[in-house]
């Protein structure tokens, strides 16, 4: 299925990965939002778990893996065109977990990394996408 125009929603999964108060954010290589920082993550495959697919997401774009990663909650990211049609459908599922050790490095679909806190992500210090603000402190609550 094409991921531009596409017939239904598809399924993805970011990771949340957590140390401490700071988070790690990639920078996008591909559309949508290219240049745009955001959590690691990508299209679930078929057989995959969500969390299956946020470890092998986050493994592909840093070279990291994370503990306990566990559903923390899901959004929809819709992009329209000009004329109103849907570009882009992803339903994503957010998936938190801990670092563990190791530094990342920017790989696959990813151009940069970094480790970045809620007030960072605030403050416009990166451009990042929408919803990171919102699930760095939704991640720090619980």
């Amino acid at each position: 299925m094409s991921r531009e125009y596409p017939a239904r929603p598809i399924i993805g999964v970011i990771a949340l990965v957590r140390r401490g108060e700071r988070f790690l954010l990639v920078q996008r290589a591909k559309p949508p939002d290219i240049g745009k920082w955001g959590f690691p993550g990508g299209v679930q495959e078929l057989g995959e778990t969500v969390i299956e697919a946020a470890e092998r997401e986050l493994a592909e774009e840093t070279g990291l893996r994370f503990a306990a990663p566990r559903v923390l909650t899901t959004l929809d990211v819709i992009h329209r065109d000009p004329a109103g049609d849907v570009r882009y459908h992803f339903t994503l599922v957010a998936v938190l977990g801990d670092w563990i050790s190791g530094e990342p490095v920017a790989a696959d679909d990813a151009a940069a990394v970094d480790w970045i806190d809620a007030a960072e992500a605030e403050t416009g210090r990166l451009p990042v996408q929408p919803a990171v603000a919102r699930l760095i402190r939704q991640a720090l609550a619980v």
